[in-house]
């Protein structure tokens, strides 16, 4: 069973989602906040394995309360809710080690399917929203920063799998470019992953860009 807390600012928000959420049998909503205060310390009692996070909240908004969340210990996984169909927030929300970014007119199958995702360990990275925030905010290195260190411990094959990473490919897609297996693929993913010491797909994409490693429409 997924245990979800829902966070927005707003009522009837919430209680859609709850409604959506809790006619899926795998998926149990077992708290709301009304802002990001209150998330916090409902998900430090309840602990759930994930949290849908609206970004324009009281007090202490969904970014703020997303990157208070990650840096704890046993962190859930956070999937953003916005109606505004910002770049800047975004690219923010992965900053911030959100796991996933959807608007709030999405489809209620959607909805339980990207809670299904980011709470089996996986990214939200396919959405064009996605890959317009990093054409956009990501498109040099900023001025002095220097390339990580720990990309040069990877193999030329990770690298490949990295670069395909970052545009927003699946293991399956990146199989079929690389004739690789995706059990292959998978495992270099996750070397991939402890050899930059990345949480997610989110982190790696943000890196590759943000390091000069790949050009927005290279």
């Amino acid at each position: 069973m997924i245990r979800i807390v829902i966070a927005d600012d707003q009522a009837l928000v919430r209680g859609g989602f709850r409604m959506i959420l809790e006619a899926q049998k795998d998926i149990e909503v077992v708290g709301e906040a009304a802002n990001g205060k209150q998330v916090l310390a409902i998900a430090r009692e309840l602990k759930p394995d994930v949290v849908l996070m609206d970004i324009r909240m009281p007090e202490m908004d969904g970014l703020e309360a997303t990157r208070r969340l990650v840096d704890s210990p046993e962190a859930p996984r956070v999937l953003m809710l916005t109606t505004f169909d910002l770049n800047e927030y975004v690219y923010e929300a992965m900053k911030s080690g959100a796991s996933g970014f959807l608007l709030k007119d999405v489809r209620p199958e959607q909805l339980a399917d990207a809670v299904r995702t980011v709470a089996a360990g996986d990214s939200l990275l396919a959405p064009a929203i996605t890959r317009r925030l990093i054409e956009e905010f990501v498109r040099r290195p900023p001025p002095g920063q220097a390339r990580p260190p720990a990309l040069d411990e990877l193999t030329e094959r990770e690298l490949e799998v990295l670069k395909h990473m970052a545009g927003g490919a699946s293991n399956g897609e990146i199989a079929s470019a690389l004739y690789l297996s995706e059990a292959t693929v998978k495992t270099h993913v996750s070397r991939i992953f402890m050899k930059l010491d990345l949480r997610d797909r989110v982190q790696a994409v943000v890196l590759a860009y943000e390091s000069g490693l790949v050009q927005p429409g290279g």
